[in-house]
């Protein structure tokens, strides 16, 4: 039974229990975010929103997010992932009904604020726990896990809307929380326990002094603000600036998802053949041409074949900056990850409001032939992503 972390040697096998129990946990959390999307419209309907006061609410969920990442790294940290990773899913679990249920704007946005927080802060301590379950395995299983998170907010998502128009949005939120709760149950007993040493309990968090956390920090934000751009603009850009028909437009979003999710679940065995900082550089070539191909295409067709090529580059960049952050040496990986990870979600919840503004005055052609620089400061900084060979065993 592998509930702890085992000593060094050969690499255990393929699939593992704590293998499993993370993966279950990326897909629970991406499931209880896809379920959210389809409920918003509903939200803003119930508490009489605008469009305006709808975007601050879902600031509000960011700005949970923010605030409770830094914390989450601190706990695990101090009690390791399992019991973190645990508390906070537990935490997750009843808020779907509380979105649902908020009868006013107070309740909704105190709903909103721990959903984005304990959802951030729960990303935190299972991607602590995936670099444990790395440890422990010898070798890469970050960027499958991060497939399974996109596959469940696949099913969360594309699922909702044919589920509230049967069941109605409380029956939507009942089902989901009660499928949530199982994927918590059946992972719970397996979730590898990765405790402190004991004389790293008695030392005071704080924020890591040394440069590179926060440099991995600038990998995984360069990395997921041109994956924003494309999931929240990439339709629009379709539609009208290429004249796309509604179907069509669909098609962008589709094509960078499929080849993301393809990718992140290949990336792994990718990642272990030839080492993280030659995977890194692949990927972000091949999200540097994806991404000037969908701003330079002449036409609908090939704008969506830039973004499948940038969903093969995006897909394994960030789970290679985690993997990374939690193998610094002398740092806690609770605390790198949270570094990491806060600085590149907070590029999620900037970017997109940016991205907006500059492409009402410029185009959103000009900024998606832009976005590339970010890609090659990704690329200068690669060689960072040799610790994440730690975790594998994979070449440099």
């Amino acid at each position: 039974m592998d509930s702890h972390v085992s000593a060094p040697g050969a690499r255990s096998g393929f699939i593992t229990r704590s293998r499993a129990a993370v993966s279950l946990l990326f897909l629970m959390n991406g499931f209880v975010v896809g379920c959210w999307a389809p409920k918003i419209p509903d939200f803003a309907e119930r508490l009489a929103l605008t469009k305006f006061e709808l975007g601050l609410m879902i600031l509000v969920f960011g700005v949970g997010s923010l605030v409770m990442m830094p914390i989450a790294g601190a706990q695990i940290a101090k009690h390791g992932s399992r019991i973190v990773v645990q508390v906070l899913a537990v935490c997750v679990l009843p808020l779907l009904l509380a979105l649902t249920l908020a009868p006013n704007v107070l309740t909704g946005a105190i709903s909103l604020f721990l959903f984005g927080g304990f959802i951030g802060a729960m990303d935190v301590a299972m991607n602590a726990n995936a670099v444990s379950v790395e440890k422990s395995m010898r070798r890469a299983i970050m960027s499958s896990c991060h497939a399974f998170w996109s596959l469940g907010g696949l099913i969360g998502s594309g699922l909702g809307g044919i589920v509230i128009s049967k069941l109605g949005v409380l029956g939507h939120a009942q089902l989901a929380t009660v499928l949530a709760a199982i994927f918590v149950a059946v992972a719970w007993p397996m979730i590898l326990a990765d405790p402190p040493h004991p004389d790293t309990k008695k030392e005071k968090t704080k924020l890591p002094m040394v440069p590179l956390p926060w440099l991995l920090g600038l990998m995984a934000l360069f990395s997921m603000v041109p994956e924003g751009a494309v999931l929240d603009w990439g339709a629009l850009y379709l539609r009208q600036e290429m004249d796309a028909s509604v179907a069509l437009s669909g098609l962008g979003f589709a094509a960078f998802s499929a080849t993301m999710a393809i990718m992140r679940f290949a990336g792994d065995l990718v990642r272990d053949r030839l080492g993280g900082v030659k995977t890194l550089r692949i990927c972000t070539l091949f999200a540097i041409v994806g991404m000037l191909l969908a701003g330079l295409a002449p036409n609908a067709e090939l704008a969506i074949l830039g973004f499948a090529f940038c969903g093969i580059g995006i897909s394994n960049m960030v789970p290679i900056a985690f993997s990374a952050a939690g193998n610094i040496p002398g740092l806690k990986p609770g605390i790198a990850i949270s570094v990491v990870t806060t600085m590149g979600y907070s590029g999620m919840l900037v970017a997109p409001s940016l991205i907006g503004f500059v492409a009402e005055h410029i185009g959103f052609a000009v900024v998606f032939m832009a976005l590339p620089v970010l890609l090659l400061v990704v690329l200068l900084l690669s060689k960072l992503a040799h610790y994440a060979d730690g975790t594998s065993g994979g070449g440099h």
